[in-house]
């Protein structure tokens, strides 16, 4: 569900947007203190590398997202946790099967009951999402309505105009649709919608970017390229599935020395 309303809110305000052009004489908190601001820094940045808007892009993505990296982490940990105590929600679900709605304002408290015992908090991991929809809203409008942006090159692509050999798209999808594989490959239950969302996320940013500017699929595959890196930084799945087996082979060596221990004592 986040992975969709983050490809899907920023495309229905690009669609409200303004398009007139921003420049040092935009007023408006929004033209004035935001957009202008963000394409000046994207354009120096540009000119530090020499004069490449495409890296500009690049860097400035890579900027906010090392920025948001607390937030990152606490989205993170949130979904680690709630994975975690998914095994625990599906047993009280087991507890409360009527449909009535006492079973189900039961169900719900049991639920939240759980979650506070164990110090999750599920609403945790839509603070960086709320943040990272209006970046890339604020990206859209300054790459098309800023005109040295939105008349920049950058390899084969015109920054303002769709890739026109589906490259980029391509790329943003592969990579969203890894970002959310290794989200949920650690689960210790998999459901159905976590799988679905694993391969709707990736076929909606493809779908979009073919009629996106270049420069917000750019700012796509930069993001999920960095979100995979950070997954494996603080969630590596693959080390917490050798770690979770590791535990699992030892309770099970415990349980085989607590047999041969009682047999000695029969």
């Amino acid at each position: 569900m986040k992975a969709a309303m983050l490809v899907a809110l920023p495309i229905f305000l690009a669609g409200c947007g303004a398009t007139s052009n921003v420049d040092a004489n935009s007023s408006g908190v929004w033209d004035g203190y935001i957009i202008y601001p963000l394409s000046q820094f994207i354009i120096w940045l540009s000119n530090l590398l020499g004069g490449s808007y495409g890296l500009g892009i690049i860097l400035f993505t890579i900027i906010i997202l090392v920025a948001l990296t607390p937030l990152t982490k606490m989205q993170m940990d949130s979904q680690f946790q709630m994975a975690e105590i998914q095994p625990e929600i599906e047993e009280l679900k087991k507890q409360f099967p009527n449909r009535d709605r006492a079973s189900m304002e039961a169900l719900q408290q049991a639920q939240q009951d759980l979650m506070k015992e164990r110090g999750v908090n599920q609403f945790a991991g839509c603070l960086p999402l709320l943040i990272q929809l209006p970046v890339m809203f604020a990206l859209y409008q300054v790459i098309t309505r800023t005109e040295v942006l939105r008349d920049g090159h950058f390899l084969w692509l015109a920054l303002g105009k769709a890739d026109p050999y589906f490259i980029l798209p391509i790329l943003a999808a592969v990579l969203t649709w890894y970002s959310s594989y290794l989200t949920v490959k650690a689960n210790p239950i998999q459901n159905g919608a976590s799988k679905a969302m694993t391969y709707v996320a990736p076929a909606m940013i493809l779908l979009v970017s073919f009629n996106f500017p270049a420069a917000v699929t750019l700012y796509w595959v930069v993001s999920n390229a960095v979100r995979v890196v950070q997954t494996f930084i603080f969630y590596n799945p693959y080390k917490i599935i050798a770690q979770r087996e590791a535990k699992r082979q030892e309770e099970k060596a415990r349980q085989r020395r607590l047999r041969k221990a009682l047999k000695k004592v029969k």
